[in-house]
């Protein structure tokens, strides 16, 4: 049996994972059943999968003596599974208990992975690596969570720039909070 690949996202409604603005986290936009949601996404056993850069950006809240009751639940979640580490630059030991690096050709070792792995597997922002992976026809759903605003100004890193043509089945569509839409996908490439 094959492991699911999730890729999971945060964008606001212009397509944009990340701001060079005063937004804050989540763009503010955080509220209780959408976090409650975010919880329950990272409740069951499962392996993340993560390029260098967004592990980078997560170690230094794995550093001894950082207050972990700042995090939000689904947070502490994911810091709690075990990760795999795409890299190549990047050497163990790593700050991220039960964090192993492969440094071998992305599509292949998640191929692999898919097919040892008996947790699915997720991953949280790595737009370069999930951008391979999407057009390597490796990632089963992506999780889209929009955010209600449009950063045009300030929005940095457009999620699906560079991928090929996909087709997207709906799987799952919910609104929490009143305004904070997670649109879930069945990837499939366009003209197959």
């Amino acid at each position: 049996m094959t492991a699911t690949y999730t890729f999971d996202i945060f964008t606001t409604l212009d397509g944009y994972a990340n701001h060079k603005g005063d937004w804050g986290g989540y763009w503010g936009k955080q509220g209780p059943e959408f976090l409650a949601h975010r919880a329950a996404a990272y409740r069951d056993p499962l392996r993340m999968v993560l390029g260098a850069r967004t592990y980078q950006s997560n170690a230094p809240f794995l550093a001894e003596g950082f207050d972990r009751d700042l995090f939000d639940e689904w947070i502490t979640r994911m810091f709690d599974s075990p990760v795999t580490v795409l890299s190549s630059r990047l050497t163990e030991p790593l700050d991220w208990p039960g964090t192993t690096i492969e440094s071998g050709d992305p599509v292949e070792v998640v191929s692999r992975l898919k097919a040892e792995s008996d947790v699915p597997l997720r991953s949280h922002g790595s737009l370069r690596l999930n951008r391979a992976l999407l057009d390597a026809g490796l990632i089963d759903a992506i999780e889209l969570t929009i955010f209600p605003v449009i950063s045009g100004a300030t929005g940095a890193d457009r999620v699906f720039d560079g991928v090929g043509d996909f087709d997207l089945e709906l799987l799952d569509a919910r609104t929490f909070d009143g305004d904070t839409q997670v649109l879930t996908y069945r990837p499939i490439r366009h003209g197959s």
